[in-house]
């Protein structure tokens, strides 16, 4: 396991990706967003600094950041200072629908580019899948073919980065044998996977953390370990979460949708957890993975994924 130093040396604000492109260490998450979310990226962007705003069509609150991002644009921030973030859904995970797909999150976020691009999950669903799945609705992805018409986003200036979210070692080798681009990645920190982290390292692959602060499962804001190091360290069980994956060397995009909480997310830097404190935060003990995607892919009776850990190639 690296060191708190080790993974903390940068203190600066963002990260630079594969391609040379800067992205900003901390976004925010527009997941489960709520009836707000154009307002809160509104006052995320112009109050509280952030310059990085992840979203998804399958969110389904693209055209509210795009109001969002439009407002804060209006009130004279400068598109190239922002970076945006979405995802391309499971059903679109064809050649031929990743360009369309593109150009309806580019409509309804009103901007003429994306800074990155997302597999969401690297399994394709049928049109108007079940959760879970029926039988005949989980459909074979062809992986390769997908990623370059992702390229091709990218060579065409629609994209200026491109990655994938959820993948396992396994999955990244086989995309890495065929891509003339590489991918940036979007995983959770919760489930602490060191495999997966040392992999992207290996290739020279960028990651970010969403859902930092755990879930409705396993809220990792009320760990006895995390509450007892932000007393220490006389800051929020929330930015002591952030921090560690800043430290861990991931760029994080923690969500709220309260106005004072995506201010408090956000102070984060000028200090560090220190050595101890990073060991015991990175000990605490993981259950299971935050989203195992189970609902959305496993078929128990007719597969072709009958588990959770064979969506994750008996990796966990």
């Amino acid at each position: 396991m690296a060191s708190a130093k080790a993974m903390g040396q940068m203190e600066q604000d963002h990260f630079v990706l594969k391609s040379g492109h800067t992205m900003p260490a901390i976004g925010l998450g527009t997941w489960r967003a709520g009836s707000d979310t154009a307002q809160n990226v509104q006052t995320a962007i112009t109050e509280a600094g952030y310059r990085h705003v992840d979203t998804a069509a399958q969110y389904g609150v693209e055209k509210e950041v795009g109001q969002g991002l439009k407002a804060a644009m209006e009130a004279g921030i400068d598109r190239k200072d922002l970076f945006v973030t979405s995802k391309i859904w499971c059903t679109n995970l064809v050649p031929e629908r990743v360009r369309p797909s593109l150009k309806n999150t580019l409509k309804d976020l009103e901007l003429d580019y994306l800074d990155l691009y997302l597999i969401h999950w690297p399994f394709r669903l049928k049109d108007g899948a079940h959760m879970p799945p029926e039988a005949g609705e989980v459909l074979e992805f062809d992986m390769e073919g997908v990623w370059r018409e992702m390229e091709n986003l990218v060579k065409d200036g629609l994209v200026k980065d491109i990655g994938v979210c959820n993948y396992t070692v396994t999955k990244l080798n086989r995309l890495m044998q065929s891509a003339s681009i590489p991918p940036a990645m979007e995983m959770h920190p919760g489930w602490k996977n060191e495999k997966i982290l040392e992999a992207c390292k290996k290739h020279g692959i960028h990651v970010t953390a969403y859902s930092p602060l755990g879930s409705s499962e396993k809220n990792l804001v009320h760990d006895p370990v995390v509450e007892k190091v932000a007393n220490k360290l006389n800051k929020t069980p929330g930015q002591v979460l952030i921090k560690w994956s800043l430290q861990r060397g991931t760029s994080v995009i923690p969500k709220s949708s309260k106005d004072e909480r995506i201010k408090e997310n956000i102070q984060v830097f000028g200090w560090e957890i220190p050595e101890e404190d990073f060991k015991a935060l990175c000990s605490i003990k993981d259950d299971k993975r935050v989203l195992t995607g189970e609902e959305l892919f496993v078929n128990k009776t007719h597969g072709p994924y009958k588990s959770a850990s064979e969506l994750w190639d008996h990796e966990d």
